[in-house]
């Protein structure tokens, strides 16, 4: 591939993913390590699109390019392994949806960047990656394929991530992520079978414009504080179920209130019931499936839609959240206590409910929970005191 053409392609390249990248920082939610490592990877590319430039400026040995040269393939090979690590933790992060999980992966990750870049310094000397002679000219080394061999483990590690839990990742999602790995492989075999060609960059900005369509993207319907989706999202999702049930096949939903959350926040201040709402989306993530509907309405609400039909499987369900949470409470873990009050019904295709219509019958119900709660407090407090000494 001439020089020139090089140069074209690259910085057409580090355009598309500037403009990726502004609309990244306009929707995404910046406090979530989904947006990081997104970000972080297009910075890399973007870093690695330029690198790759210097890396060709072969020949004119009286001049300032040996010099350029030497910078250019010497950072090339030194970052090669980052990208598909960042990748592999994106990955992780998309498929586990725990980012503590996530960030310990990256521990050893930064073993093999560091193994890459003790080989790459020997070869410095050896020429184990790469030497460039006297005439300035790039020439492959022996132990080239090795430096090509960490980024294509760390691309397979994600591939598999992504495949052996694909049920837990949504279809849409399941698609960009596996497809993600097929345009840098293909760069990276044409740039090992024919000299000169380096797409593989190139090639891998398609990917991450696949991903920002198909995942990023859906951060502006994401709450930004829980990771769930939003009101936004909720209100366009409800429409869709309403609009598709049948007498054959409905739906039902949640409305969950948080109680006491003025208390958390005025005793424990207003990042203990950030905490608090964070906690919550985790508890409920881990009595509900994968696929389940779950959305941050507002403040401390929480709205959750089921693909259940019969009322005494949506019993089952709510006693399971509530046992859930009451086993959480029992630990301890925590100074204060995560109470809710629970509205819940199966939508009656015949009845020819709107959505506004539907929301109102589950706060009703979620109303009249809140109310039947504070009656038991009551009551507890009044034999607490009686019996007190």
């Amino acid at each position: 591939m001439y020089f020139y053409d090089n140069v074209i392609l690259n910085i057409f390249s580090i355009l598309l993913l500037v403009i990726l990248y502004n609309e990244s920082r306009k929707h995404g939610v910046r406090a979530s390590l989904h947006y990081k490592l997104y970000m972080q990877m297009l910075q890399a590319t973007m870093l690695m699109l330029f690198v790759d430039i210097l890396s060709r400026f072969d020949g004119n040995p009286g001049t300032v390019y040996p010099f350029i040269n030497q910078a250019g393939n010497f950072l090339i090979f030194m970052l090669s392994p980052v990208l598909p690590s960042i990748w592999l933790l994106y990955a992780h992060c998309e498929v586990f949806q725990d980012e503590e999980k996530t960030k310990k992966l990256a521990i050893p990750l930064y073993g093999v960047i560091a193994v890459n870049f003790v080989m790459l310094m020997i070869s410095q000397f050896t020429g184990w990656f790469y030497y460039i002679d006297s005439d300035n000219v790039y020439h492959r080394g022996p132990l080239f394929l090795i430096s090509a061999a960490f980024t294509m483990a760390l691309i397979s590690a994600a591939f598999m991530l992504i495949t052996m839990n694909r049920k837990k990742i949504e279809k849409k999602h399941y698609f960009s992520l596996v497809f993600f790995a097929i345009p840098p492989t293909a760069g990276i075999v044409l740039q090992i079978l024919y000299y000169g060609w380096s797409l593989m960059l190139n090639s891998l900005v398609l990917s991450l414009l696949m991903v920002f369509l198909n995942i990023q993207n859906h951060s502006i319907y994401t709450d930004y504080l829980t990771g769930v989706f939003n009101r936004k999202k909720f209100d366009a999702y409800l429409d869709e179920k309403i609009a598709s049930a049948d007498e054959k096949k409905t739906f039902s939903a949640i409305l969950m209130d948080m109680d006491h959350f003025k208390t958390i926040n005025d005793t424990y201040g207003h990042e203990s019931g950030d905490d608090a709402l964070q906690l919550c989306v985790k508890l409920l993530r881990k009595c509900l499936r994968s696929k389940d509907f779950i959305a941050r309405y507002g403040g401390d609400e929480f709205y959750i839609i089921l693909d259940t039909s019969e009322p005494s499987a949506l019993e089952g369900i709510v006693s399971r959240i509530q046992d859930c949470i009451e086993s959480y409470n029992e630990s301890g873990q925590q100074s204060y206590k995560l109470e809710f009050s629970i509205g819940y019904a199966v939508y009656d295709f015949r009845s020819g409910m709107q959505a506004e219509e539907f929301k109102k019958l589950l706060d009703k119900k979620m109303y009249e929970d809140k109310q039947s709660n504070k009656e038991r407090e009551r009551n507890c407090s009044a034999r607490r005191f009686l019996f007190s000494p």
